[in-house]
């Protein structure tokens, strides 16, 4: 590929990232509750590397193409955000001394910090409707290297550049809120809003365009 098609996805790719979203805001949230943040973002990040497997392969656009099959996960998804916003705001808020001591305690275990994660992308119509549209105007028929090579390439980019950030935003909660302890709390109550925000958006647009 060329190094200037792989430099305009990259820019394209990390405004896109660094756009604040449902990812942002379980990242945050995982931050502030976890002792490691490497499970949440691993899901995450299972759930890019699930699209770009499947635009690879030409499954994304099948689902495209199928109301039916689009409309059940967009349906699902959106209940999946509203579920894990309402999970967040319905928990037990931590002691502020809790949060400026150290990391609070675990209320789950690594499988399930990473299956929330990859729920968070993964169920995310959106985010397979996006690789669908934003990876094949990168890719070059002409090269060497066949189409689906090109965009595995492209969305394994993408996934790196999601690894930096989310992480950073993880960490970056982590270490400046706790320092911050009612700040901590409202923005965990932020972050539940926005996924639940996220959650009905979607169901909305799914019943308007039914």
């Amino acid at each position: 590929m060329a190094l200037s098609s792989i430099t305009a996805f990259w820019a394209v790719s990390i405004l896109l990232v660094l756009t604040p979203g449902a990812e942002w805001a379980y990242a945050i949230s995982a931050g502030l509750r976890h002792r490691s943040v490497l499970p949440a973002v691993g899901g995450m990040l299972s759930g890019h590397l699930l699209a770009t497997a499947l635009v690879a392969a030409g499954l994304a656009a099948a689902i495209s193409r199928s109301p039916l099959v689009l409309a059940a996960l967009t349906a699902t998804g959106a209940a999946y955000l509203v579920w894990l916003g309402v999970s967040t705001l319905t928990q037990e808020a931590p002691h502020p001394a809790d949060l400026a001591s150290g990391p609070v305690t675990e209320e789950s275990t690594w499988s399930r910090q990473l299956v929330k994660g990859l729920g968070v992308s993964g169920l995310n119509p959106k985010v397979f409707l996006l690789f669908l549209a934003l990876l094949p105007q990168f890719v070059q028929p002409q090269q060497p290297a066949s189409v689906p090579v090109q965009i595995a390439a492209l969305g394994i980019l993408h996934v790196a550049t999601c690894a930096v950030v989310y992480i950073a935003v993880a960490v970056g909660a982590k270490r400046v809120l706790r320092a911050r302890p009612r700040a901590a709390m409202v923005v965990t109550r932020i972050s539940g809003v926005v996924m639940v925000a996220m959650g009905v958006f979607l169901l909305v647009e799914q019943v308007l365009h039914a």
